[in-house]
């Protein structure tokens, strides 16, 4: 079937970058610094990309993350824009002011192309759930929904995208102000796992603790079967994805293929190196449609 627009994202989708060229999904890359040297979010281009970034998080180096600039989404914008008409699915303004700079170039490069259409969705979403309102998105636009169908449905159904989080290490949480320092000491110690999720204005919000990790993957699980649409006969698409934490994620997949008999596949993806940035290693996330994320809203 014909598709009728081109639908693109942010690297940050913490997807494969060769399953998005796969499903033809143009990427805008962000990047983070360390030590004075810039890094492109790499989505697996260079497999030694990733491990590389976890070491230096093992040395103690602090990655600094900015938003995509205005001008970076200009001159993207521009190059599909020859081609077609765009729907833009971008990272979440809970979490950076990117979409913010998509809209304001949107407006802009749809000047230059009166004979185009151009609309930028904010997902309030991030990770591999902003990853999975893509592949939604995808679905439609393959089956020959239009732009303004694919972007309307992206809007009224984005805070069903669920976000569940826990980790294990809190270094960067306290860095963050998720946790105070004596607690991320104290949470060490212990073994500790702030129990996390992305709440309507797209913020992770730390909003319970368990101790251990197989107490976190137990409550992980919980809230799914709470959450996921039609409760454990939920059928529909559930990623997981973490920081260098791939046996703690693979414990958690195989309980949902347990508990979800309906689930044939979990996808798996490491988080990448701008939420790992602000993450750290040892977290995990677990992502799948149900329940509206409005009833989240004020959540501190």
């Amino acid at each position: 079937m014909e598709r009728k627009f081109i639908l693109s994202c942010g690297s940050t989708v913490d997807l494969l970058y060769k399953d998005c060229a796969a499903r033809d999904i143009p990427v805008i890359f962000y990047t983070y610094v360390v030590e004075g040297k810039e890094y492109i979010d790499d989505m697996g281009r260079d497999p030694q990309a990733l491990p590389r970034f976890y070491e230096m998080l093992k040395e103690g180096h602090l990655p600094h993350t900015s938003q995509v600039n205005t001008q970076s989404y200009i001159d993207f914008f521009d190059g599909l824009l020859q081609k077609g008409d765009v729907l833009h699915i971008a990272f979440g303004t809970g979490l950076s002011s990117s979409a913010v700079n998509a809209k304001a170039a949107a407006e802009e490069v749809a000047a230059r192309h009166p004979e185009r259409r151009i609309r930028v969705v904010d997902s309030l979403a991030a990770s591999s759930g902003y990853g999975l309102l893509v592949d939604m998105v995808a679905d439609l636009r393959d089956n020959g929904a239009t732009l303004d169908e694919a972007a309307d449905w992206a809007e009224k159904n984005k805070l069903n995208i669920n976000h569940q989080f826990f980790s294990t290490d809190l270094t960067h949480l306290r860095r963050n102000g998720r946790v105070s320092g004596a607690a991320a000491l104290l949470g060490t110690v212990l073994g500790i796992c702030p129990i996390m999720h992305l709440n309507a204005d797209g913020r992770i919000i730390a909003y319970d603790k368990v101790r251990g990790k197989g107490n976190a993957v137990k409550e992980t699980l919980r809230v799914m079967t709470e959450r996921a649409q039609n409760g454990t006969q939920y059928d529909g698409r559930c990623y997981i994805c973490h920081s260098n934490s791939l046996d703690t994620a693979q414990r958690l997949s195989d309980a949902i293929l347990q508990t979800f008999p309906n689930v044939k596949n979990v996808r798996i993806c490491d988080i990448g190196t701008i939420i790992g940035s602000h993450t750290g290693q040892g977290t995990v996330a677990l992502f799948f449609y149900g329940k509206d994320r409005s009833e989240f809203v004020g959540d501190t």
